[in-house]
């Protein structure tokens, strides 16, 4: 059946061009469904405009903050329009690793250790020159408690190092995440309506899986699809990213991201609007498995509603 879809993509996080990328793709697939297609961008239009637009659904393709946080997502309530991907609460606890990283221990997640600072307590942090009460040993990652695709992540191997990105990046992002470096495979998987359906493995030629390796031809990070694991741990990967979609009471398709060192798999994020660029992981592990990128947007659409 033909809908009027408003397609919102772009914002003013640090991954708008990224967001561009994907409703420019997902913009081609949604016409070739034979719906019709509104494009509505936050930076430039006020989000109270889809009142008047009386479309019958909303496809999110943003990414980032006000994108991914709850905050788009608590217009779409209010103005009781059926949307794609995860609700309010699910969105803002995946989106602030802090909140996610308890919710994956209170699951029994496996998840590096991890303190997080703010812009009062780092301060203090420092001048001590010591992890506290945590159990952190260096090298460690130093990441914005709210960003994505890798956006601020550094990693620190002494207090030098650290005490440098710490101060630097705190009056940027306000809330830092502290965690134990985790060597080890590089594992992502995918997640549509509840089921895991295919886990891929990347080997970035960068010093990790930063921003650049994730979306710059350039970059040449290799892509194994299936990953590279047993029988038994691949299996485990899927059940491990399911029990995380489910904790945080996704909806909609979501990628968890996993370091897999020492026969151990731990859990690092999970990502409620994954890319749907040329280069992204959903659409590649999906069309491994048969899903061409014009059914996986078809399957994200089926699944729109309110009340997520």
């Amino acid at each position: 059946m033909k809908k009027k879809i408003l397609l919102i993509q772009g914002g003013s996080s640090s991954e708008r061009e990224i967001s561009l990328r994907s409703g420019r793709a997902c913009l081609k697939a949604i016409k070739k469904l034979d719906h019709k297609v509104i494009i509505l961008d936050p930076l430039k239009d006020k989000l109270s405009k889809i009142k008047d637009l009386k479309v019958d659904l909303i496809f999110n393709a943003l990414h980032g903050r006000d994108g991914e946080d709850g905050v788009v997502q608590s217009y779409f309530e209010y103005f009781k329009v059926s949307y794609t991907h995860s609700g309010i609460l699910s969105s803002m606890n995946a989106m602030d690793k802090i909140f996610s990283k308890k919710i994956f221990k209170k699951n029994k997640l496996n998840t590096p250790n991890f303190i997080s600072l703010n812009a009062i307590n780092y301060l203090d942090f420092i001048k001590k020159k010591k992890f506290k009460k945590s159990k952190l040993n260096y090298p460690v990652v130093v990441k914005p408690s709210n960003e994505g695709s890798s956006v601020g992540v550094e990693i620190c191997k002494n207090f030098t190092e650290l005490e440098f990105s710490i101060n630097r990046l705190i009056k940027k992002f306000k809330s830092l995440l502290i965690e134990d470096f985790v060597g080890g495979q590089e594992i992502q998987v995918a997640v549509i309506n509840g089921r895991a359906i295919g886990a891929i493995e990347l080997r970035p030629k960068r010093k990790f899986y930063d921003f650049k390796a994730k979306y710059s031809k350039s970059a040449k990070t290799e892509h194994l699809m299936p990953a590279n694991l047993q029988s038994n741990k691949y299996k485990e990967v899927l059940r491990l990213a399911q029990r995380a979609h489910k904790a945080l009471k996704c909806k909609g398709i979501t990628r968890t991201d996993f370091k897999f060192e020492n026969n151990k798999f731990y859990i690092l994020e999970t990502n409620t609007q994954p890319g749907m660029t040329n280069l992204s992981l959903v659409p590649e592990i999906a069309k491994y498995l048969g899903i061409s990128f014009i059914d996986l947007v078809k399957k994200i659409i089926d699944n729109a509603s309110t009340n997520r």
